[in-house]
C-alpha cells in the first residue's frame, strides 16, 4: 500500500475512535506548525530528499510527513508525485510563498498563516492584501434577480415578461 493510502486510512477512518482521531489531528497539527516554521526561515531554500530523510530532518513518523506532504503539495512550484509515494521517494519541498500562504488561509489554518516567520517574508499589509484576496476569490456574488414585472434589462422599455422573459 502506497503511503498515502496508508495515510488517508489512518487519518480518515470512520471506523476508528472519535478521540483517537482527535489526538491524531491535534497531534499532527502541532507537528505540520513546527515544519512550516522551520521552512519559512528560509523559504527560498528547496528542501529536497527522500520521504525517509525529510522525516527523520523534522523528527516526524513517516505517516505524519507523508500527511505534511499532501498537504503542502498544491502550494509547491514542483508537485511530488504522492498518489505512488514511499518512503525512499525523492520529494521536495520548493513552495511558492504566495500560493503557499493563500492555501493555509484557504484551509482556515490560522495557526499557521499567522506563524510570526511569515512576518520576515511579507509586511503586515501583504499578509491582509494576501488574506483579503483568497477570501474573496471564494466567495460567490449573486446578480440582482429580475423579477417579471421590472423594467426589462435589455432596454426596451417593456416589462421583463413581455420582452426578454417571455421564453423562460
Amino acid at each position: 500500500m502506497a503511503l498515502l493510502q496508508e495515510w488517508q486510512a489512518k487519518a480518515y477512518s470512520e471506523t476508528a475512535n472519535k478521540s483517537e482521531l482527535q489526538r491524531l489531528w491535534s497531534e499532527y497539527f502541532q507537528r505540520e506548525k513546527v515544519i512550516y516554521a522551520e521552512l519559512l526561515k528560509n523559504p527560498d531554500e528547496a528542501v529536497e530528499g527522500t520521504v525517509k530523510e525529510l522525516a527523520e530532518k523534522y523528527k516526524v513518523d513517516i505517516m505524519t510527513m507523508t500527511g505534511f506532504l499532501d498537504g503542502i503539495n498544491d502550494s509547491l512550484k514542483e508537485a511530488n508525485p504522492i498518489e505512488e509515494m514511499e518512503e525512499d521517494t525523492r520529494v521536495n519541498l520548493g513552495f511558492e510563498k504566495e500560493l503557499l500562504f493563500k492555501n493555509m488561509v484557504a484551509a482556515g489554518a490560522d495557526w499557521l498563516y499567522n506563524l510570526e516567520e511569515w512576518k520576515d517574508i511579507y509586511d503586515e499589509e501583504t499578509r491582509k492584501r494576501l488574506y483579503r484576496e483568497q477570501k474573496s476569490s471564494t466567495t460567490i456574488v449573486k446578480g440582482n434577480r429580475i423579477y417579471p414585472n421590472d423594467p426589462c434589462p435589455c432596454g426596451s422599455g417593456k416589462k421583463y415578461k413581455k420582452c426578454c422573459g417571455r421564453n423562460r
